[in-house]
């Protein structure tokens, strides 16, 4: 019998992933390859679009050497990418300037226009705030600081759909990436052109909508011989990262939550109602399931808190003996309380000068209280997600919990105990990049649905229920927790001045 595989590509800030799926589900191979993060000046976050291109040509190559497959094996390719990154291109498809980055802040100034432009009208077609992160405030910057470059730009994309237009030649933007931009209307799958009106910013910029499972072309044939794959290997549109990573927890259908700790912290929900209004207080985009959404909060110094935590004060020492200490200290880490701050927050508070804090400090502490304090911060700001998810009257009784957070069963313990629910965490679990072979899987016909992929490919390992007691307990540590980001916002607003 002939082998068949499907390519999951996920296009990440500091390197590209690529990973060889069977039609169970099991990863046969995978590969990687980095790229380096520029960053010209404070608050600047860039990329050469070039730099991806080659770093996915070099890692599908090295999948199919590695693997040894056959070239015409491999059924489909999907992509996973960052969010947000704007990339231009003149009428030859050539780059006119690096990529501006998800993590580029120089848009402040963008985004107040934005919200005063717009108005209310942002949140009723965009559904989600002017946030520096998103693509609008990046063309506006280009538009202020730059307008030569806008002058010549064709078109407008993002990170992955770029390298997936570099590898087919075909113009592409499909749903849950086009919602990040703040320029689509979430609810009707159109461009806005209201908002692109209001902005003087020309229809023919934005490239065409597809579905994330739509075939988006076939691989050229340089890229063939470069690769080993076959010429024309259907390629997919594929999905934003957080949708990717949606998929690749099987998160596809009402009632399914999930809490991704990487660098950052994710919480996501499925979503089907289309009118839902969340305020702003949470992203509300697009999924990569046809027709449905997803409710998401971010904290944006999820792991990367524990990161700054150990270089700074147990460098050199592993994260599984920093974080097994920590099973010795009780709830509450004795009474200290860390807000994951150390770079600005998003959800609830899209607040860039707000920073982190220990709090209730005393002789008494060591490293593993500090490490706890720092594990129960981090939780706590992402309960803050769940709580406007059952806000919304959503029931969140599971999380199936993904990335960093899930590699530590303290970790997941201390999940369910402070977002009272079940925490489940998955036999084998690769992320966006298999998200994105699921799209493929299931755009080469492999299953009829995403759901019935899902079932096939995702398996949980164990479950994590919370214990009675100790929620009792984060429930009070937690309202503390509360009270720190009003208690703290002038004094952080007056010391940014001194950074």
């Amino acid at each position: 019998m002939k082998e068949r595989y499907v390519i999951g590509v996920d296009l990440g800030t500091s390197s590209v992933k690529t990973v060889l799926v069977t039609p169970s589900g099991q990863v046969a191979y995978e590969t990687s390859e980095s790229y380096e993060l520029l960053q010209p000046q404070a608050g600047y976050s860039e990329q050469r679009p070039e730099d991806w291109v080659r770093g996915t040509i070099a890692s599908l190559r090295r999948l199919v050497e590695g693997a040894g497959i056959a070239p015409d094996s491999v059924e489909g390719i999907s992509f996973s990418g960052q969010m947000h990154g704007l990339v231009l291109v003149d009428e030859q498809g050539q780059v006119l300037r690096n990529a501006i980055l998800w993590n580029d802040t120089r848009t402040t100034a963008q985004c107040r226009r934005i919200e005063e432009k717009l108005g209310a009208s942002l949140l009723e077609l965009a559904r989600n705030r002017a946030l520096e992160g998103f693509t609008l405030p990046k063309l506006l910057w280009v538009q202020e600081h730059e307008p030569e470059l806008l002058a010549q730009a064709a078109h407008f994309m993002l990170p992955k759909d770029y390298v997936r237009y570099r590898l087919t030649g075909e113009l592409a933007m499909e749903y849950s990436d086009a919602a990040g931009t703040l320029l689509l209307e979430v609810g009707a799958k159109h461009w806005s052109e209201a908002i692109a009106e209001a902005f003087q910013l020309p229809l023919s910029l934005f490239p065409p909508l597809v579905e994330s499972f739509d075939q988006t072309g076939g691989l050229l044939p340089e890229w063939s011989e470069q690769t080993g794959l076959a010429a024309d290997t259907a390629i997919f549109a594929g999905g934003a990262d957080n949708a990717c990573g949606a998929i690749g927890a099987g998160i596809l259908q009402e009632g399914q939550t999930m809490c991704s700790i990487g660098t950052s912290g994710v919480v996501l929900s499925y979503e089907e109602r289309k009118h839902i209004q969340l305020e702003g207080k949470a992203h509300f985009f697009n999924h990569s399931e046809k027709d449905a959404f997803y409710i998401m909060g971010v904290t944006l110094a999820a792991g990367y808190s524990l990161q700054w935590f150990r270089e700074t004060f147990a460098p050199g020492q592993p994260f599984e003996e920093l974080l097994a200490a920590t099973g010795d200290v009780r709830p509450g880490s004795g009474g200290l309380l860390f807000t994951p701050y150390i770079v600005g927050e998003r959800t609830p508070h899209p607040d860039a000068n707000i920073r982190g804090s220990f709090i209730g400090m005393d002789a008494g502490h060591k490293l593993p209280h500090f490490t706890r304090a720092v594990l129960e911060g981090i939780t706590f700001s992402l309960r803050e997600s769940i709580d406007i998810l059952r806000a919304t009257g959503k029931t969140v009784n599971e999380v199936i919990s993904i990335g960093g957070g899930a590699r530590s069963d303290i970790w997941l313990q201390m999940q369910a105990d402070i977002f009272r629910a079940d925490v489940i965490k998955l036999e084998s679990e690769q992320g966006p990049a298999l998200g994105a072979a699921m799209l493929a899987a299931y755009g080469a016909g492999w299953f009829d649905s995403l759901q019935a992929c899902a079932q096939e490919f995702i398996r949980p390992a164990r479950r994590f229920s919370p214990r009675s007691e100790t929620a009792d307990q984060y429930d009070l540590l937690y309202a503390l927790y509360k009270e720190v980001y009003p208690a703290t916002r002038a004094l952080n607003d007056g010391l940014s001045s001194h950074r």
